[in-house]
C-alpha cells in the first residue's frame, strides 16, 4: 500500500453531512477512501479537458455492446434469408427457363411479397402458396389471398 500524506480541507456543514451519509454507497470503507475515489474521478474528467468528451467514453461501452448484439442478430437473419433465396433460385434454375416478361412480372410480385411480409419469407410458404394457386381454378381465385 502506498504511503499517504495527511491533507486537511474544508467543507460546508451540508457537504460534510452528505459525505458522512453517503460514503459507503460506492463501497468505500472510510470517508477518506470516498474522497480519494471522487478526486480520481474528477482528475480523470479534467484530463480529457472537455466535459462532452468524457461522457461518451463512459457511455460508449454500453452502446458498443448493444450495437454488437444488433449486428449479430442482423447477420443471422441475413444468413437465413440468403439460404432461403439460394434454395429457391437453385430449384427454379434447375427446373425452368423464363422469358424476360415473365421475369419482370416475377420481380414485381416478389417485391410485393417482401413488402407484405416485412421480409419474413420462407421457401416452404411460397411453395404452399404456389400449390394453392395451381389447385384453385382461375374463376374461383381469391384476389385477397395474395
Amino acid at each position: 500500500m502506498a504511503e499517504k500524506t495527511k491533507f486537511a480541507f474544508y467543507l460546508t456543514p451540508e457537504d460534510k453531512a452528505e459525505l458522512e451519509r453517503r460514503y459507503r454507497e460506492d463501497g468505500s470503507r472510510s470517508q477518506t477512501e470516498f474522497v480519494e475515489h471522487a478526486l480520481r474521478f474528477y482528475l480523470d474528467f479534467l484530463s480529457v479537458r472537455k466535459a462532452d468528451a468524457y461522457l461518451p467514453r463512459a457511455i460508449s461501452a454500453a452502446i458498443d455492446g448493444r450495437l454488437a448484439m444488433f449486428e449479430s442478430r442482423m447477420a443471422k437473419l441475413l444468413y437465413k434469408q440468403a439460404v432461403e433465396m439460394d434454395m429457391g433460385v437453385g430449384i427454379l434454375a434447375d427446373a425452368y427457363q423464363f422469358d424476360e416478361e415473365n421475369m419482370r412480372k416475377r420481380r414485381a410480385k416478389s417485391i410485393s411479397n417482401v413488402k407484405r411480409t416485412n421480409g419474413q419469407l420462407r421457401f416452404e410458404q411460397a411453395a404452399k402458396d404456389a400449390y394453392y394457386d395451381s389447385a384453385v381454378p382461375d374463376d374461383e381465385y381469391d384476389e385477397d389471398y395474395e
